[in-house]
């Protein structure tokens, strides 16, 4: 399984920028190419994916045990000709002291050789104790290459190579030069997801060709099939039942916010998922359930208030006990209101509170759930979680039911996370949904249960 790991030296290195041209210049050249990013992001995998034209897959150590991630990674890559995994912020950052979840650790794990991109702005002989030392802090860390990105010209690249190779063993493979219109724009989580650029495919194609053409890609593909043998014991399958369930899922320029795995494991558990678009579909097709992920619903509050019918139908299949699954967005989405910049626009008005956007994060980071006991889905085991919200869900019933305590994070008051009513819940965090602490097997047993009542 040829792969290499693309990491940086610190954060906003232009790493997703680079390997979304990787991804987009080798899948140009007929590679087939896997991308997966460390973390719990959503952004930067819809453009990696969109790059590759395959789903990417996120690998992250506080969602996930690591023999998941290995196995993540096998299943996935097994029908690759190359992977390349997009780390975040630098090579040995993470949360523990110990460094067991960071990038390194990650690299380490999959036996991916690495490749260094370096921001080389104002830098000149500096280059050369940064990469040595990179190599010292861990020398079971294979630092193959390096990329200098954002050099100020011809000259400036020069004596950069002529530093690297004079003072070190790493290869130089890519040198690319400060370039405005490699830049994808960006709000207040990161960069405008990809579903919302209408200009997105266009965008990929230029990175690509720009990064084709200053990155030795023979070499990165060289570097790529250096990487050891990797094998693991295959991941179990989900038990898929007999009975077909209808799912809808909210999927549009306002809600996009899945991990690939969590779409597979559902289509792998007998569901067939029915794409919603809350901004213009008219009714609410006929599902057996309902989920509605993270997005952006702010960004298109107009257009989700315009849309009365759909809304109005929602709230009353809702009522009518539909079992539905939302977070962040979703849950922002079924509130009573939106308001944001001075506007205040009508939601769904399934979950009786009102949600209020802010200049500053709200809730950001890993987050890990306590179930209170009054969970209607039957969860004990503490859940793994993050969440990055900037809004706050305000006038809620004191006598409201959740279905989580808040260990760490924030959730919707600072102690408690996921509103219950109805077979609804919905809550700040972002939860995995495959796997054991998943919320796909509660949720479809629920869904299960409430069909078969109907039926009776």
């Amino acid at each position: 399984m040829p792969r290499v790991f693309i990491s940086a030296a610190h954060k906003s290195s232009g790493k997703t920028t680079l390997t979304l041209g990787l991804c987009a210049a080798l899948h140009a050249r007929g590679q087939a190419v896997q991308p997966f990013k460390k973390g719990p992001d959503y952004i930067d995998p819809m453009w990696l994916g969109m790059a590759a034209q395959r789903p990417c897959y996120n690998l992250d150590f506080h969602m996930m045990q690591r023999i998941e991630i290995e196995q993540q990674f096998a299943g996935a890559a097994a029908s690759a000709s190359i992977s390349l995994i997009e780390g975040n912020k630098g090579l040995y950052d993470g949360l523990d002291l110990d460094g067991s979840n960071s990038n390194a650790a990650l690299a380490k794990l999959l036996g991916a050789p690495v490749v260094l991109v370096i921001d080389a702005r104002g830098m000149t002989r500096g280059v050369a104790p940064l990469i040595l030392g990179y190599q010292a802090f861990d020398p079971e860390i294979c630092i193959a290459g390096v990329i200098l990105n954002n050099l100020g010209g011809s000259r400036h690249e020069s004596k950069l190579r002529a530093v690297i190779e004079h003072y070190t063993d790493v290869e130089v493979i890519g040198a690319v030069q400060h370039d405005a219109s490699l830049q994808i724009a960006e709000r207040h989580l990161g960069l405008v997801p990809a579903n919302e650029q209408d200009a997105a495919r266009a965008r990929i194609e230029h990175v690509g060709e720009r990064v084709a053409g200053q990155v030795d890609l023979s070499r990165l593909l060289a570097i790529g099939d250096s990487a050891p043998a990797f094998s693991v014991p295959p991941q179990a399958g989900v038990a898929a039942s007999a009975e077909r369930l209808r799912i809808g899922i909210a999927h549009d320029r306002a809600f996009g916010f899945y991990y690939s795995e969590d779409l597979d494991c559902l289509r792998a558990s007998s569901v067939e998922l029915v794409d919603i678009d809350t901004l213009h579909a008219q009714a609410l097709p006929a599902v057996d359930g309902l989920v509605i992920g993270g997005g952006f619903p702010e960004m298109f509050m107009a257009e989700l208030e315009a849309n009365a019918a759909l809304r109005t139908q929602i709230r009353r299949a809702i009522e009518a006990g539909l079992p539905t699954y939302a977070e962040c967005g979703g849950l922002m989405y079924l509130s009573r209101s939106l308001s944001w910049q001075g506007q205040t626009r009508q939601m769904v008005g399934v979950v009786p509170g009102d949600t209020v956007m802010h200049a500053r994060p709200v809730g950001r980071g890993y987050a890990r759930l306590q179930p209170t006991g009054d969970d209607r889905w039957q969860e004990s085991a503490p859940i793994p979680a993050h969440e990055f919200h900037y809004s706050s869900l305000e006038n809620l019933p004191a006598d409201s039911m959740y279905a989580y305590q808040v260990i760490r994070g924030h959730g919707i008051d600072g102690r408690h996370d996921g509103y219950q009513q109805h077979n609804l819940l919905a809550g700040y965090v972002h939860r995995r949904g495959a796997g054991a602490q998943g919320w796909i097997a509660p949720f479809l047993n629920q869904v299960r249960a409430h069909k078969a009542r109907v039926a009776v």
